[in-house]
């Protein structure tokens, strides 16, 4: 049977505030001016046919069935998620630990002494004695002035915050991982661009060695077809390095050993996908690092209310039922039966030098600090949406120059080279003409592994697809509670 503490903590507030009230300003959302529109948004491609919104397993939208398998991995792989994970755990005990100072606490106490009573005429019975012991002491303090109620409700708001935590990393390693896949592809395709130019660089080699042999050629054209091959091949694994790196980060955000993973040689010759478009107001209820700051500024405003009342008195109220005999057999009889109602305390701090006075402040500045903090945050997020759309407008624009200038660099180097081989130029017109046509092949590919890239940033930038309504509830947030658990001893 599961009870849920918030049934005993209506009843008990019920009579705390028949006497008291809850101190401290109400939570308000700090106000925060939001664009119409987003500057960049001019071209923002809406996705086609019907999926106008990202879901939460965004990296579908690249179509692509490797990506959906590494991806699926990583929420429960990862240590920093893990990680994370344990700390949104801890947060919700701290709900509870909270929310249990609402309640009395009872101690069994039992005890047993053995003396000898002192001789004389006043002494009823003299003699070695025994004396058991045994009650049950009960101890409340009342939550009068909402010292309780506001720890339990900035509690909830860290928790809060930290599941939303806990999805903004998500979010960022499943985002770290896209671009390390794509940043990879790319480099194959360079790779492959790169076998082929060293395969045609050797075949000019030969040939001009053969027309050195000849007496043809000097030997300086040989030389400079040698370097040319040389260089290409240190390039060719140059690639080689970057790309073992990559395999080992997407290994490390697996949460498995580098060499536990090898992913096979993939392409990258399609377009990188439209990315559904949204309303700037809509990424204040997209982003969870958004909504992380938002709660950490009502727990810092519910952290005012503790502070203001701790200027007020504290009362404790306690009772204790027990027996007690000085003999065992008869302990547990009505005769031996006592109770007591007290005693009951109060206490008000007089005099502490300021320091609750210093505590309350620094409480409001700490609110005002959490305040700024989100605002920056949703500025930031506007700027990485800004930037993202930007460089998808900008890097399609490139990408489509540069392709041109990859065909009319290929072009210039068929007419070099016929032009060379008929003795019109020299050789080092070919060179030149090859180091051009390479360079703007490589840069073509590299381009598309950007615009990749930056699809799955503009993806991570709109929040991946979260919503503001997944974080936990206040019911939620403290979890599901067996009876036994109220108890002191540890269930699992």
């Amino acid at each position: 049977m599961h009870i849920r503490l918030n049934r005993f903590r209506l009843l008990i507030s019920t009579v705390a505030l028949q006497a008291g009230c809850t101190l401290g300003p109400d939570y308000v959302r700090p106000e925060m001016p939001v664009p119409a529109e987003f500057k960049e948004a001019e071209g923002w491609k809406q996705a086609q046919p019907s999926d106008d919104r990202i879901h939460g397993e965004w990296w579908r939208l690249f179509g692509d069935s490797r990506l959906d398998t590494l991806e699926a991995q990583v929420a429960g792989a990862n240590q920093s998620v893990l990680q994370a994970e344990a700390q949104y755990r801890q947060a919700q005990y701290w709900v509870q630990s909270s929310q249990s100072s609402l309640l009395p606490v009872a101690k069994l106490t039992a005890s047993f002494n053995r003396f000898e009573a002192a001789t004389g005429q006043n002494v009823a019975v003299a003699g070695v004695r025994n004396l058991f012991n045994q009650a049950v002491n009960i101890a409340w303090e009342p939550d009068l002035w909402g010292r309780v109620s506001r720890e339990i409700e900035s509690n909830i708001d860290i928790a809060q915050a930290s599941a939303a935590n806990l999805q903004a990393l998500r979010l960022s390693i499943q985002a770290t991982l896209a671009d390390n896949y794509f940043q990879l592809k790319s480099l194959d395709e360079q790779k492959k661009i790169l076998n082929e130019t060293v395969e045609s660089f050797a075949k000019t080699l030969k040939i001009n060695q053969d027309r050195y042999q000849a007496g043809m050629l000097g030997k300086n054209d040989v030389a400079q077809a040698q370097a040319q091959l040389d260089s290409a091949r240190a390039q060719a694994v140059a690639v080689d390095l970057h790309r073992a790196k990559l395999e080992h980060a997407i290994a490390v955000l697996l949460g498995k050993n580098p060499s536990e993973l090898s992913l096979a040689t993939m392409s990258l010759d399609n377009e990188p996908p439209p990315v559904p478009s949204v309303l700037p107001s809509e990424l204040l209820e997209r982003r969870p690092d958004i909504a992380a700051a938002e709660r950490n500024v009502a727990a810092a405003n519910a952290k005012i209310g503790v502070a203001k009342a701790a200027y007020f008195p504290t009362i404790n109220l306690s009772a204790t039922n027990g027996f007690q005999s000085t003999n065992a057999d008869t302990l547990f009889t009505a005769a031996r039966r006592y109770w007591s109602l007290g005693p009951a305390a109060a206490a008000l701090t007089i005099f502490d030098g300021g320091r609750l006075n210093a505590q309350y402040k620094q409480a409001i500045a700490d609110y005002d600090a959490s305040v700024a903090a989100y605002r920056q945050t949703v500025l930031n997020g506007f700027q990485e949406v800004e930037d993202s759309l930007a460089a998808t407008r900008v890097l399609a624009e490139q990408q489509q120059v540069l392709e041109q200038a990859a065909a009319a660099a290929e072009q210039a180097l068929l007419l070099t080279q016929d032009r060379y081989r008929a003795g019109t130029i020299s050789y080092l017109n070919v060179l030149a003409s090859q180091t051009v046509a390479l360079n703007n092949r490589l840069a073509a590919v590299q381009l598309r592994g950007q615009r990749f890239s930056n699809a799955v940033q503009l993806v991570k930038a709109l929040g991946g697809g979260w919503q503001e309504g997944q974080l936990p509830t206040e019911d939620q947030v403290d979890g599901d509670r067996k009876w036994t658990e109220y108890l002191i001893f540890p269930v699992e």
